[in-house]
């Protein structure tokens, strides 16, 4: 892999897909290869960073109706969750009773009802719309959330690449391509691209213009190490999948490499008093995503797995109860022990902070609940009023 130092060469993305950047300022042209931009337009500078703070958040998925996912943004907002990543769902939910819905849109209309609540895709497909396309969608979820308040996350989503019957054997290069042309888009100067997979020429913004002038924080979902790899030259942070654990995160931080920000995404559910019930809706979601890895995402998923000590044995029956019979008989299969291994923020408050606490020893920076069950705006509330001050 290249390192973030600048490169002399100007040479045509290949292997990994770096491409050929130009931006120019004041009259001036420049050209880099895969280190360094002068505006952050190709990838991210190597500058002397803070340490990202810790914070806490919601992945919501988005194959539920509009206004509940209104309606729990706003709750989220009200308890004092730092963000809520909308996780783009796909058509494979249709089999269990679900309809997927954009991240893309859904997003500013969660910006225009919140206040505070940071907004996040997490993630949308780099392969799906054309970089051009995100650059757009951005603008809008800027212009709706102000400064500040918004989050672009990519990730590969290779169950919706294997639905749409599209090629995803190659995931590098374009995640290279689309991130570096949606941050030179964004920075308002001409900017042009060359990539394998990915081009673009853009003229510069006029002053006239009204519109939000920043680049935000861009984040690469990754699971495998060589995509890891690349979100710590490229990305202001990393994201990682469902059914992550304090000992994914670990390896995770290894593969990263950079000091950016390290968003994990955990099975969670909480309960005032008992332990039992506040693990009910991790229990679920822990078997829906069981599932997702055994029917759609085998092979990707083996390290995610291996390092929860999870046997291909043990949730094949998950698997096939889901397929069977749907999430409420695939969650009758996810024993206490798988559960426990899929290391859920879940149960009683107390525990919830225990389990916080782990991930956040391990080197998570970014802890996103992926949070279900019965009473879920209630689990919202508990877990701000008692959970998150341990953190403040």
């Amino acid at each position: 892999m290249p390192t973030r130092m600048p490169a002399r060469s100007t040479r045509r993305s290949g292997t990994h897909g770096w491409g050929r950047c130009r931006t120019t300022r004041g009259g001036r042209t420049g050209r880099f290869g895969p280190g360094l931009s002068t505006s952050r337009s190709c990838s991210r500078e190597k500058i002397a960073l803070m340490p990202p703070p810790f914070r806490i958040g919601v992945m919501q998925l988005t194959m539920e109706p509009l206004e509940e996912m209104l309606e729990s943004a706003r709750v989220m907002d009200r308890a004092g969750m730092d963000t809520i990543w909308l996780a783009e769902a796909y058509p494979w939910w249709r089999k269990h009773g679900m309809e997927a819905r954009s991240s893309t849109v859904v997003s500013g209309l969660v910006a225009k009802e919140t206040e505070r609540l940071t907004v996040g895709w997490g993630i949308i497909s780099p392969f799906t719309r054309h970089p051009v396309q995100v650059a757009m969608d951005a603008r809008v979820v800027q212009e709706a959330a102000g400064p500040g308040r918004f989050l672009l996350g990519f990730g590969t989503s290779k169950i919706f690449l294997n639905n749409a019957r599209l090629n995803g054997k190659r995931t590098l290069g374009p995640m290279a391509d689309a991130v570096a042309i949606v941050r030179g888009v964004l920075s308002g100067e001409p900017f042009a691209y060359e990539g394998d997979t990915w081009s673009a020429d853009v003229p510069g913004l006029q002053e006239e213009a009204l519109t939000p002038r920043h680049v935000p924080p861009v984040y690469v979902a990754a699971t495998a190490p060589k995509m890891q790899a690349l979100a710590g030259q490229i990305a202001d942070g990393c994201l990682t999948p469902s059914i992550t654990t304090p000992a994914f995160v670990l390896y995770t931080r290894e593969n990263v490499a950079a000091d950016i920000d390290i968003g994990c995404t955990v099975v969670a559910s909480i309960h005032e008093t008992d332990r039992d019930k506040g693990r009910d809706g991790a229990r679920e979601i822990a078997g829906m995503y069981l599932a997702n890895k055994v029917q759609n995402i085998k092979g990707a998923a083996d390290t995610l797995l291996d390092l929860a000590g999870l046997t291909q044995e043990e949730i094949q029956p998950v698997a096939e109860a889901m397929e069977h019979g749907g999430r409420l008989a695939a969650k009758a299969k996810v024993t206490d022990e798988i559960l426990d291994k899929c290391r859920p923020i879940a149960g009683t408050p107390a525990d919830c902070i225990a389990a916080i606490e782990e991930y956040r020893e391990a080197g998570c920076t970014h802890v996103m609940l992926e949070l279900w069950g019965d009473r879920r705006h209630e689990q919202i509330e508990l877990f701000g009023k008692e959970v998150l001050p341990h953190f403040r």
